[in-house]
């Protein structure tokens, strides 16, 4: 079993270790959020930090979030003596602080303290794949197992939790179907027809039957999904500079109440 100190996975996530699991969740949609790598362009200086804060994220929420990882989460952090007196950002000075034992603090940057902890402990990831110590550890893997597997595997798991509350948000602000299949609505849409020309020529190109004329004439409000695609799917197929408006605008005009852009 990996014998590396655990992240302070409730800084990260910014609540404190009783948070609840409704509060969890809400706090794992505005992480994800605040450090998609989406929210900027593909060559964008800041993408590589970004990434990782978003595996982080999601190494978080993957462990938080169910309830028999998280006591053995807990077990782990009184063996490394990470304190339980996390400050959540709403009381702390911080905007986004650590733990005031067990070497953390609330002016630390815990996403810093993950990869900083990360190095003294055992099953470091080869390089060329950021190490994950919730991954490592609850999944038992060794770097003598196939560890092409184990990032895709990881990486499908991300994604997979995030399209979750991505949808969840979504039909939560009417923008996508309620009736199980998460398809874009009218008002997504009329979202993306206020994004570049290379949103528009996606839409024309995906959705059958649709002139441009017609997204020209401001009747993008009229059009459906007809292959069926949830709008985390069509989001994902989005050109990337598109991608990163759509997901900044969602950010802004969607999520407002709940993340600080």
């Amino acid at each position: 079993m990996p014998t590396a100190r655990p992240p302070n996975y409730y800084a990260i996530l910014g609540v404190s270790p009783t948070a609840s699991t409704n509060q969890i969740r809400d706090a794992y949609k505005r992480a994800a959020l605040k450090t998609h790598p989406d929210r900027v362009a593909a060559d964008a200086p800041d993408r590589a930090d970004r990434t990782r804060k978003f595996q982080l994220v999601n190494d978080a929420y993957y462990t938080l979030s169910d309830p028999l990882r998280r006591r053995e989460y807990d077990e782990q952090r009184k063996i490394f003596g990470v304190g339980s007196d996390y400050v959540p950002p709403s009381s702390a000075s911080s905007s986004w602080g650590g733990s005031t034992a067990g070497g953390f603090d609330n002016t630390s940057d815990p996403f810093a303290e993950a990869d900083a902890g990360a190095g003294a402990g055992v099953g470091s990831s080869p390089a060329g794949q950021a190490f994950s110590w919730a991954w490592n550890f609850f999944t038992k893997q060794r770097q003598n197992s196939n560890n092409g597997a184990q990032q895709q595997d990881r990486e499908q798991t991300q994604n997979a939790q995030f399209a979750d509350v991505f949808e969840e948000m979504l039909r939560e602000e009417g923008m996508a179907e309620p009736d199980g299949t998460n398809r874009p609505t009218n008002k997504f849409w009329s979202l993306l027809g206020g994004l570049s020309g290379g949103v528009m020529g996606f839409i024309v190109a995906n959705v059958p039957g649709l002139l441009a004329g017609a997204v020209a004439g401001n009747r993008l409000g009229a059009i459906r999904d007809a292959k069926g695609k949830s709008v985390y799917a069509v989001f994902q197929e989005l050109p990337q500079d598109d991608k990163a408006r759509l997901l900044t605008q969602l950010a802004a005009k969607v999520f407002s109440h709940t993340v600080g852009i």
